[in-house]
């Protein structure tokens, strides 16, 4: 019998200034295949939460961010009762502004077994991965 946890992920939020549109990624490959969600992943041990935030992003579209650009916002609860997985997402925020770096940053699909693409959203796509879904159903403006 195999043991059931609860996975601790980290979702960074994205703002590219001065449109404040939001990263969003259509996942492909695992839990909430087709669905649009935020750059993250699994915190690793002894990893904090901006730490992993700017690893995830990094790794996944090649973001130029670190981790002291991010600042911790909230978490959600996330039982994807299908898949048998219970996930606690905590969330980061960061903005991008392409004045502040040489040359403009525009995201790159870094993996493709992951990701179908990334592209900026200034309003809600769909489908949403349920963790980004129960994040607005908290009340939580994303796009203010």
């Amino acid at each position: 019998m195999s043991e059931k946890v609860v996975r601790v992920g980290v979702a960074a939020i994205i703002r590219r200034w001065p449109d404040k549109a939001i990263l969003m990624g259509k996942r492909k490959g695992s839990h909430g295949a087709g669905t649009w969600a935020f750059p993250g992943g699994h915190l690793e041990l002894n990893e904090s939460v901006v730490e992993c935030a700017a690893r995830e992003a990094r790794e996944e579209n090649g973001c130029p961010l670190y981790p002291n650009q991010y600042k911790p916002l909230t978490f959600t609860n996330d039982v994807f009762e299908t898949e048998g997985k219970h996930y606690v997402t905590l969330y980061v925020e960061a903005d991008y502004n392409p004045e502040v770096f040489m040359g403009r940053w525009e995201p790159k699909v870094m993996e493709p077994n992951k990701c179908e693409e990334w592209r900026w959203f200034k309003e809600a796509p769909s489908p949403l991965f349920l963790p980004v879904q129960n994040l607005l159903a908290s009340g939580f403006k994303l796009w203010k």
